[in-house]
C-alpha cells in the first residue's frame, strides 16, 4: 500500500506496467487508463452495457494521449466542473481483468482514486506482485490477536482491550471487552468502523460519534445486568475507502450528491468493509453467537454469511441534526437502513 501512495507503478505478472495517476510524477504520460466502470459511467465514458460495479475495470484510450493533467481530469471528480475533458474516448477489450480487478482493489485499500496509466512512459521502478498477493493481503485468516490489557473507560472502568494484527496490513483492529465474558450469554455486538471526523472530532454529518458513545454506555448496562458486550473497532475509515477518499465524498456532498452518488463519482463503492475480519475478530475471541447493534440488515447477512450466528438485531438508531438527516435519509432510503 506505501508504494502506490508513494507512487510506485505495479507490475502485477500478467498486466502491463500500472501507475497510479494520483501518485504520479509530472512527467509521466500514457496512451490509455484503467478506471472503474462506476466511474467512467459517471462522465459517460463507458458503453452503458459495461456492468456498473464498483471494482469493475475500464480500458480506456483517448484521442491523444494522457499527460499527467489530463489522466487527473479523468480519475478525480473534483476537477468534473473545471477540467474539460479532451475525448473522444473509447473503451477498449481487456484481456487482463483479473490483474487490472486486483489493482482497483489495491487502490482502493491504499485510500487513493482508482486510476491508473497504463505502461506509461517515464515509471519509476515498480513493486512487483501477483494476483494472488491480494488474496494473501485480506486473508483474514492471517488475523492474530497481538496484546491485550485492561483500559478503563468513561462508559466502564473495567473494560478490556485486544488488540489484532495481520502479517501484511497495517491496520490494527480492536475489540473493546466490557463485562465478564461468559459461554452461557450471548454478547451485544457493535461492529463500529473508524470514523476520524465523527469519533474523534464531534462531526455532524454523520452519526458515528453518538452511536460509538451510545453503544459503549448499552454494553456497560448489559453487563450491569450480568452480561457483557463487545466492540469491534475496526480501521476502515469512510465503510472502506479511507479518510481521504471519505472528504473527497464530503466535498461532492456539499455539491450535491448524495453519500452514494459521491462514492459512484469517485469511482468506489459504497459499501467496502471488510466483514470477514470482524468475524475472524470475534471467533479469536471465542464468540459464536451475538445479539447485534445495527439499523443495516445487510451488515447481519454479511456476518451470518460468514459463520456468525446473530440472534437478534438490536436497533441503534439516534436522532438526526440538520447536518446529517440527508446522510441518515439516503441510508434508508438506498441502503435499507431501518430508520425512522
Amino acid at each position: 500500500m506505501d508504494a502506490l501512495r508513494h507512487g510506485w507503478p505495479l507490475a502485477i505478472e500478467g498486466a502491463p506496467l500500472l501507475q497510479p495517476v494520483e501518485t504520479a510524477f509530472s512527467e509521466i504520460s500514457g496512451e490509455a487508463m484503467l478506471i472503474s466502470a462506476t466511474r467512467a459511467a459517471t462522465l459517460k465514458l463507458a458503453n452503458q452495457r459495461e456492468a456498473a460495479v464498483p471494482r469493475t475495470p475500464i480500458l480506456l484510450r483517448g484521442a491523444e494521449s494522457f499527460d499527467l493533467s489530463a489522466a487527473l481530469a479523468v480519475a478525480d471528480p473534483a476537477l468534473d466542473l473545471q477540467s474539460p475533458l479532451k475525448g473522444p474516448f473509447k473503451a477498449l477489450p481487456l484481456a487482463w481483468e483479473e490483474q487490472a480487478r486486483a489493482a482497483l482493489e489495491l487502490a482502493r485499500i491504499a485510500g487513493i482514486l482508482p486510476a491508473f496509466l497504463v505502461d506509461p512512459a517515464g515509471a519509476a521502478e515498480a513493486a512487483s506482485l501477483e494476483v494472488g498477493d491480494l488474496a494473501a493481503f485480506a486473508d483474514p485468516a492471517r488475523l492474530h490477536i497481538a496484546s491485550r490489557a485492561r483500559l478503563p473507560v468513561a462508559a466502564a472502568e473495567d473494560a478490556h482491550i485486544v488488540a489484532f494484527r495481520s502479517p501484511d496490513d497495517t491496520r490494527e483492529h480492536v475489540a473493546l471487552i466490557i463485562g465478564e465474558q461468559r459461554v452461557d450469554r450471548p454478547p451485544l455486538v457493535r461492529l463500529h468502523s473508524e470514523c476520524l471526523t465523527g469519533d474523534i472530532l464531534g462531526s455532524l454529518k454523520c452519526d458515528c460519534g453518538p452511536q460509538l458513545d451510545a453503544a459503549l454506555h448499552a454494553m456497560a448496562q448489559e453487563a450491569d445486568r450480568g452480561g457483557w458486550g463487545v466492540l469491534l473497532y475496526m480501521r476502515q475509515e469512510g465503510r472502506g475507502i479511507g479518510l481521504v477518499n471519505k472528504l473527497r465524498a464530503y466535498r461532492l456532498q456539499d455539491q450535491g450528491f448524495d453519500t452514494v452518488d459521491a462514492n459512484t463519482r469517485l469511482g468506489l463503492p459504497d459499501e467496502a468493509r471488510d466483514f470477514p475480519t470482524a468475524a475472524r475478530m470475534l471467533s479469536l475471541l471465542g464468540v459464536k453467537e451475538i445479539r447485534l447493534m445495527t439499523n443495516n440488515p445487510a451488515k447481519v447477512a454479511a456476518l451470518e454469511a460468514e459463520g456468525v450466528e446473530v440472534s437478534e438485531r438490536v436497533a441503534h438508531s439516534l436522532p438526526d441534526n440538520p447536518h446529517n438527516a440527508r446522510y441518515l435519509a439516503t441510508k434508508r432510503d438506498r441502503a435499507g437502513h431501518l430508520l425512522p
